[in-house]
């Protein structure tokens, strides 16, 4: 009766943490370069049921021992759980905004279809982190930086400074200003599922060197919208409520079960 229990609480909590990722994705369905996050359920191992003290046949082993064959009942499914949230790097849709700060990083020729390219940026604490949005600004010192005050970095590591909002970026990651020539540095990673979600639409991990049959081109003046299907989410998020109503009403019927058993079967005895 308890594993009864302990199954249906599993499949409470893992639609409750799909609820908490489908949320995320509609609540950032609007977050230029932002990629939803994918859950993935497992089950937990089966269990093999057999009957206890039923008649079975004997199996010897070296004519010495006895060891009884029990008939199989079946399977027992123990609950399930959410194995890991890996985010959807398909690139989103191409916005125009005609702000020239707004870059779109559009990947063009790919290896494989994990591989994938990020803006590079320098958070707070001085570490490099990953980025598909392109929602940049200047800041009070001329320095291009994320909404969030990130420096964006060029290829020598190094804050990239543009005097002001006059400044042109190239197809191939070029930033052109009256004064200097600065190249984005735009990171590539083999594999994209390897890189750690952070807060801020950002990504940590470890990136490799651009192989030479890579290809992208930036787009100023424009935005890569989020990967987010809201309609579809929505779907996904009334499948998951009602599936955690159905352990719920599971769950109250084993509790009315082992109430019955503790107050009407015991007072038989």
């Amino acid at each position: 009766m308890l594993r009864g229990f302990y199954t249906a609480a599993s499949g409470m909590i893992a639609q409750q943490r799909q609820q908490e990722a489908f949320s995320n994705n509609i609540s950032n369905a609007n977050t230029p370069g932002y990629k939803a996050d994918q859950t993935t359920l497992h089950a937990f191992p089966e269990m093999l049921m057999n009957r206890i003290g039923g008649k079975g046949n004997q199996i010897s082993v070296k004519s010495s021992m006895q060891f009884p064959i029990h008939q199989s009942i079946g399977a027992l499914n123990t609950g399930v759980y959410v194995q890991e949230t890996i985010p959807n790097f398909r690139q989103g849709d191409i916005r125009e905004t005609g702000s020239t700060t707004d870059l779109a990083l559009v990947n063009g020729e790919l290896p494989n279809q994990s591989a994938n390219l990020f803006f590079t940026v320098q958070n707070e604490a001085g570490e490099v982190r990953y980025t598909r949005n392109g929602n940049f600004t200047v800041d009070g010192q001329g320095y291009l930086v994320t909404n969030q005050g990130y420096y964006v970095l060029d290829q020598e590591g190094q804050p990239i400074q543009t005097n002001g909002m006059e400044f042109t970026v190239t197809a191939n990651g070029m930033l052109r200003t009256p004064e200097q020539t600065a190249a984005l540095n735009i990171a590539y990673t083999p594999d994209a599922n390897n890189m750690v979600k952070e807060g801020n639409n950002l990504f940590a991990g470890e990136v490799d060197e651009m192989p030479a049959d890579v290809t992208f081109s930036i787009k100023q003046g424009f935005l890569e919208r989020s990967n987010v299907d809201s309609l579809q989410s929505m779907t996904q998020m009334m499948e998951s409520y009602r599936m955690f109503e159905t352990n719920q009403r599971v769950l109250k019927a084993y509790d009315e079960s082992m109430g019955k058993a503790v107050s009407e079967i015991g007072r038989l005895v």
